[in-house]
């Protein structure tokens, strides 16, 4: 069974958005990896943060929504946190069945 969680990460600014997309899709493939799917990737772009992290005084932010089984959300954040250009991220989760959005038709 999938539940619907949602990451929020804030990335090294000194990532070209090659480099980006690249970490990005390779978080992706993580969350497919462990029987995953990926609903949504909403860039928010370089924003300026509120103190400096890891000397750092600006950032990019990346949201995820996705489902994932629950067993498998540890595995995801460990390997978020083995990931340098990752400065810090947040996991939370948004309901309890995952459900792909499916388009309606009006007929």
């Amino acid at each position: 069974m999938l539940r619907k969680y949602e990451t929020l990460i804030l990335l090294s600014p000194e990532l070209s958005a090659e480099e980006k997309q690249g970490l990005v899709d390779k978080i992706a493939e993580i969350i497919k990896r462990d029987g995953g799917e990926l609903a949504l990737v909403d860039d928010w772009g370089m924003r300026e943060l509120a103190y400096p992290v890891k000397k750092q005084t600006r950032g990019y932010y990346v949201r995820l929504e996705y489902g994932l089984p629950p067993q498998h959300v540890a595995e995801l954040e460990r390997n978020l946190r083995l990931m340098e250009d990752v400065f810090r991220f947040v996991t939370v989760k948004l309901e309890d069945v995952f459900e792909a959005k499916k388009e309606e038709v009006n007929e």
